[in-house]
């Protein structure tokens, strides 16, 4: 009998430490990381002269939330700029709100959205920086955020089309309006369809959008082109929580788990989701760090 209790004991003192460790990782040490995640990716029907184009992408930057400080800010631009990419997208919710007992509109943020834009400015694109924004850029109002991305020399793309151009060839960027501001799936297919049309030119598009779940809405029964090869999304923070057994911790996404992070092929498009850098409702990250994507794009 002791000795089933001393083992119950040691067990137990065993998980308890354990768990402490994880949380001790969880806060203070995987949130500080920063990781530059490398992928080839093969996308159907690609146009073959902008074979290797590469990509960098981040999201969820959450100005001001655990250890996104400016000193961070300045290292992401830096790591950035070591990639020597063809084109940076950034994905949206570049603010975070705190805590307070107030709705989140009233809510002030952990870092103001001036600092946030100082500490990312200075990345270098061939074909240029493109920008969306997300739920949290809302919260705190669109046009305050957008206007200081721009003032940085990167561009907003709101219901928006830009076009890159390589050899006589060009490939379009679709930008969204963030998922909480579009309407129903009809209504947003045909408003991208729209914002295409009145663009004018041919070529390859590639959709920016905060939220993956849009995917559905401009796919299958909704394709509002088929020239559509790619979206890349962000906003599920790859469910900053990682268990084993039990997968991602919290996603934000009303598919669960399908499109919490990588590479997915949904209605013949493929979709790529960022894990982000920052972090929001929970100040911990475990076994999702905090990443810079960098995808180089073939032809399949």
């Amino acid at each position: 009998m002791f000795v089933t209790h001393r083992i119950f004991l040691i067990g137990l003192s065993s998980f308890v430490i354990f768990g402490a460790l994880c949380l001790t990782y969880g806060y203070f040490i995987e949130p500080n990381r920063l990781v530059v995640s490398e992928r080839k990716l093969a996308v159907r029907d690609w146009n073959p002269a902008f074979n290797g184009l590469k990509i960098v992408m981040i999201g969820d930057v959450h100005g001001g939330s655990n250890f996104v400080t400016e000193d961070k800010l300045r290292q992401v631009v830096t790591k950035i700029n070591g990639q020597n990419a063809d084109l940076v997208v950034m994905l949206g919710d570049f603010v975070s709100q705190g805590r307070e007992d107030k709705p989140i509109e009233q809510r002030a943020l952990k870092m103001p959205v001036e600092t946030i834009a100082n500490g990312l400015s200075g990345i270098n694109a061939k074909y240029g920086v493109f920008a969306v924004l997300g739920n949290h850029d809302g919260y705190h109002g669109d046009d305050r955020v957008a206007s200081e991305l721009t003032r940085i020399g990167y561009r907003v793309l709101q219901n928006e089309v830009a076009t890159i151009e390589k050899d006589g060839q060009s490939l379009r960027i679709l930008g969204f309006r963030d998922h909480l501001k579009l309407k129903t799936w009809q209504e947003t297919s045909a408003d991208a369809k729209q914002s295409l049309s009145s663009s004018g030119g041919a070529g390859d598009i590639i959709a920016l959008e905060h939220s993956p779940d849009v995917i559905r809405a401009i796919t299958g029964e909704h394709l509002i082109s088929p020239d559509l090869k790619l979206m890349l999304a962000a906003h599920t923070h790859g469910g900053q929580v990682w268990l084993p057994i039990f997968g991602r911790a919290i996603v934000p996404s009303a598919f669960g788990q399908k499109y919490a992070y990588g590479h997915v092929r949904e209605n013949n498009v493929d979709l790529f989701v960022t894990s982000g850098v920052g972090m929001s409702v929970l100040p911990f990250r475990f076994m999702v760090p905090p990443e810079i994507a960098v995808l180089t794009i073939y032809l399949e």
